[in-house]
């Protein structure tokens, strides 16, 4: 019997399952790098102190900590590994899979790196940088599996994560930056634009957040912000980045600020371990809702091959019933499709600004021969004396691409 309308309804159903149990899989992942991250930023601040105090602080914290990332670095290896590698399986498939060639390849190098930070043979701006790359690798994987993402409900959860866990890593990087600045006892101007510009790039990404998340999250997050340590955070962030005399700091306000930081970014977690549970929780909502209408749908389907079998004479259970219920089916699948399309545009237009930026990066490595991170640090730099949006420094580049 050739196949109706209804079978190809089947088969894409069947794919649309396909599509939403990888969902679930990569959502696993992003839950689990997100635990990474957070441990590896708690190294890089802890590191900071430790190499801003010439190792008299935080040297038994470091060792711990160290500890303590190698046993979530290994659950996020099991969970690469647990990936189906084959080309048809994920959309977006190679730029997921290079991202995590980059990011093993970083993990790998992690031993050496903490080695130079044991014989303080390393600076905290290069211990820093160090752990802002490889962070930021693994922050990208997380942005591959939102652009992925082909239901419009699960991209706007990824969308609010990724968003969030990018805002996580500035304020990770504030911690560090502040914890060395005041562990070294003063700083400079440079210093301070570099801080405030931490500041104003977590507000960007927290913004975008809270367009996308979930009334339960916003709720949690509104929580974390009332906390007594965001006063704290908010007196010593004036401390460090108010001009002075000489540029002069207390040292001793290093653990403070560290402890500060920690408590505020701990809350983050917990908010962020939510985003995750609500991702997972929709992934499983909509992959059972996929099944029982394609359970539906079968039934159909085998009404119709029963009625088939039974020859051209037999009695018509449904008739031109049927014959609506699958025009129905066809129409409502078409309407859906549409929809989902046009939500999936809305979402991803939130993915464009880092789209521009990586764009301008590539054409400032191409034209001036420079190496990613010195693409990214160009931009940066000239956003923080421009005192301008990262966004507009890169579509200005991109304007220029005839003349570059």
């Amino acid at each position: 019997m050739p196949k109706s309308p209804l079978s190809f309804l089947i088969a894409a159903r069947q794919c649309e399952i396909g599509e939403l149990e990888q969902l679930a899989l990569t959502s696993e992942l992003v839950n689990a790098i997100g635990r990474l991250i957070h441990a590896l930023q708690k190294e890089r601040g802890i590191c900071n102190v430790f190499l801003g105090s010439q190792g008299t602080r935080f040297a038994e914290q470091r060792l711990q900590q160290v500890a303590e990332c190698e046993r979530v670095q290994q659950f996020v290896r099991d969970h690469f590994d647990a990936l189906d590698t084959a080309p048809s399986r994920v959309r977006n498939g190679a730029r997921l899979f290079s991202r995590i060639a980059f990011v093993l390849h970083a993990l790998d190098a992690l031993p050496a790196l903490r080695r130079r930070v044991a014989a303080q043979a390393i600076t905290p701006d290069e211990s820093t940088t160090a752990f802002i790359r490889l962070i930021a690798g693994l922050l990208v994987v997380v942005f591959e599996a939102a652009d992925s993402a082909t239901d419009p409900e699960i991209s706007r959860a990824l969308v609010a994560m990724f968003n969030f866990m990018q805002g996580k890593e500035f304020a990770g990087q504030e911690r560090a930056c502040g914890a060395a600045t005041f562990a070294s006892g003063h700083t400079d101007a440079a210093r301070q634009q570099q801080w405030l510009h931490l500041i104003e790039s977590q507000e960007r990404c927290f913004e975008v957040f809270t367009d996308f998340a979930d009334p339960a999250v916003l709720n949690a997050w509104n929580v974390a912000q009332l906390a007594e340590s965001m006063a704290e955070l908010e007196r010593l962030r004036r401390t460090g980045c108010a001009p002075n005399a000489g540029g002069r700091l207390d040292a001793n306000l290093s653990q403070t600020w560290f402890d500060c930081c920690t408590q505020r970014i701990d809350a983050m977690k917990t908010v962020e371990d939510l985003l995750a549970a609500n991702l997972r929780g929709l992934c499983e909502r909509k992959i059972a809702q996929a099944h029982a209408e394609l359970r539906d749908q079968k039934a159909i389907l085998d009404e119709l091959s029963r009625q088939a079998d039974a020859g051209p004479h037999a009695p018509a259970h449904y008739g031109p019933q049927l014959e609506r219920s699958i025009l129905g089916l066809v129409q409502e699948q078409a309407h859906r499709l549409q929809v989902m399309s046009d939500e999936l545009e809305t979402v991803r237009a939130a993915l464009n600004e880092r789209k521009v930026v990586e764009r301008a990066k590539g054409l400032l490595m191409a034209t001036r021969k420079l190496s990613e991170d010195d693409a990214y640090k160009m931009l940066r730099q000239t956003a923080m004396s421009q005192n301008r949006r990262l966004l507009d420094v890169a579509e200005s580049v991109l304007a220029m691409a005839d003349y570059l």
